[in-house]
C-alpha cells in the first residue's frame, strides 16, 4: 500500500498594513522611516536622516536664496517658517569646519544640520492629501505640517542631486555644498541684523 504524504501549507501570518505615507517612502523611494508611535497615531511619519541624505535647516527666507545652487531634482521641504534642504549624507560632520573655513564659525547663525541618527517629519507624498506638495501659505496646506516644495522623484537616485563637499572643483553634476552654505549663512546673518535693528532701543 502506497501512502501519499500531503504537504500542508503553514498558516499565513497576517499582512502588515503599512501606512500609505510610509509605504510611499519605503517602497517608492527606498527611504527608511520611523512609524508613528502607538500612543499617538496622529504623530507624523518621520524620515531617518544620515543614511541617504542629511538635512540643512534654515529660515525659509534664507533657504529661498540658496535654491539657485541646487539641481532641479534636489528635494526641498518646508515646515512653518523653516526650509529643509536635503544635502549629501555626511554633510552634518563637515558643516562646522566648513563654516569656519567660510569665516562664519564665530557668529551665531539660525542654521542647523541633522545627520546620522536624526529624523525629520515626512511631508505627505505629492497629491496624497491637502498638504501634499503645496507651497507655504496655500490654504489647502495643513497648519504646521511639512510639505514638499520640490518633492523627490520615485525611481531616481536622490544622492546624485544632493549638494556635496566633493563637488568643489569637480566636473560632476552634483551641486556644490560650499556655495549653498555660504549663501544661506549670508542670508541668516542678514536676517539676524535686520531683527536686531527692528528691536526698540532701551533707554537708560
Amino acid at each position: 500500500m502506497v501512502r501519499t504524504l500531503l504537504t500542508v501549507p503553514l498558516p499565513r501570518r497576517p499582512l502588515d498594513h503599512l501606512d500609505p505615507v510610509r509605504g510611499w517612502y519605503e517602497n517608492e523611494l527606498g527611504w527608511a522611516t520611523v512609524p508613528a508611535s502607538a500612543e499617538s497615531l496622529a504623530d507624523p511619519v518621520r524620515l531617518r536622516v544620515g543614511e541617504r541624505f542629511d538635512v540643512l535647516d534654515v529660515p525659509a527666507e534664507a533657504g529661498r536664496a540658496g535654491l539657485r545652487h541646487l539641481a532641479p531634482a534636489t528635494p526641498v521641504a518646508v515646515q512653518d517658517d523653516r526650509m529643509r534642504l536635503l544635502v549629501a549624507a555626511g554633510s552634518a560632520e563637515e558643516l562646522p569646519g566648513l563654516l569656519d573655513w567660510l569665516e562664519w564659525g564665530a557668529l551665531t547663525l539660525d542654521l542647523t544640520v541633522t545627520g546620522e541618527g536624526g529624523v525629520m517629519d515626512a511631508p505627505l507624498p505629492p497629491g496624497s492629501g491637502p498638504a501634499g506638495s503645496r507651497p507655504p501659505g496655500d490654504p489647502g496646506a495643513l497648519q504646521g505640517a511639512a510639505v514638499w516644495l520640490r518633492p523627490p522623484e520615485p525611481g531616481c537616485e536622490v544622492e546624485a542631486s544632493l549638494p556635496t563637499l566633493s563637488a568643489v572643483g569637480g566636473g560632476g553634476g552634483a551641486p556644490d555644498l560650499v556655495r549653498l552654505v555660504d549663501t544661506v549663512a549670508t542670508q541668516c546673518h542678514r536676517l539676524r541684523l535686520r531683527r536686531a535693528c527692528a528691536r526698540p532701543l532701551r533707554l537708560p
